[in-house]
């Protein structure tokens, strides 16, 4: 998680994409029902009943009641000023996972404005702060708390990343509300997100241009902050992808490889940008599944 003094080549083709129980902060969440009895519980005010930006919860089907189970921080993309937790494909991430036996938070974080002052690092804190209350309240959701992971697609992927690959020396962690709380992650799925080409949606989120403000851009790339203690890391690509060059992963693999992290970089012929867990090209469940049981569950090799 060093600063690395890599070449600033950000970003690029970016069109994308805690103490007290949920109950005590503000809002009471909507259960529904999903596939495979898997139970969800919408608009949990994850950030404090203040907050506009909700969660929705995926929980496995009803078990004994001493199991425990993994977090999962699910994050969708749009380009950092659009998207959705509750669209088709942070939909089927999530109920796939809770089916599997992972408790998973799909979250709305603050979207950066098409016009207005830049947000960042907002949006990544509270990207932290959702994998702080899966924590704090890990007994009412018998989440183990000593394996958290995170998920994004697009701009998701991208802060997935971030939080992976960022921990309290990078400056990045939120100063509250879940203070004493830890915001690291022990696996991060990284779903083509963007981390390597600098264009002008990166001076929206910054305010400037890497020109004017090379540390802000060096900040704001998970290549910047790599080092042998971040967590491992499954990267996958589509190579129809027109959005995020399917370049951006392989230099993420690249950057990690040098640093000594454990990853993985799975490339599906002819898929397109924004696929979910089973696109036509192939059914990515059983890699995914495989990744996640081996780094939180303890299970296979």
């Amino acid at each position: 998680m060093r600063f690395a003094c890599r070449s600033i080549r950000l970003l690029g083709a970016l069109v994308l994409g805690l103490g007290a129980p949920v109950l005590c902060l503000g809002v009471t969440p909507q259960a529904s029902a999903a596939p495979g009895d898997v139970r969800v519980e919408k608009d949990v005010a994850y950030l404090g009943p203040e907050r506009a930006e909700k969660g929705d919860l995926y929980l496995p089907p009803a078990s004994d009641a001493a199991a425990r189970y993994p977090g999962i921080v699910i994050i969708h993309g749009g380009g950092w000023s659009g998207g959705d937790k509750g669209a088709s494909r942070e939909q089927n991430i999530g109920t796939t996972l809770a089916q599997n036996g992972y408790v998973c938070i799909s979250i709305n974080y603050l979207l950066q404005p098409r016009s207005g002052p830049p947000i960042w690092p907002q949006n990544l804190h509270d990207c932290k702060v959702a994998v702080q209350w899966l924590r704090a309240n890990a007994d009412r959701l018998q989440i183990d708390p000593e394996n958290i992971g995170v998920i994004g697609g697009s701009a998701g992927g991208h802060l997935a990343a971030m939080v992976g690959v960022t921990g309290p020396e990078s400056g990045l962690d939120p100063s509250e509300p879940y203070p004493n709380i830890s915001c690291r992650v022990q696996a991060v799925i990284d779903m083509y997100g963007p981390m390597a080409r600098v264009d002008h949606r990166v001076r929206r989120l910054i305010g400037k241009s890497c020109e004017e403000a090379p540390e802000l851009c060096r900040q704001i790339t998970p290549l910047s902050h790599l080092d042998p203690a971040d967590p491992p890391v499954l990267i996958l690509h589509g190579t129809a992808d027109t959005t995020v060059a399917v370049s951006d992963s392989e230099d993420f693999a690249a950057a990690l490889q040098e640093a000594g992290v454990e990853h993985q970089l799975i490339i599906i012929p002819d898929a397109p940008h924004t696929f979910h867990l089973q696109p036509k090209q192939r059914d990515l469940r059983p890699v995914v599944l495989e990744f996640l049981n081996k780094h939180l569950k303890g299970q296979g090799n």
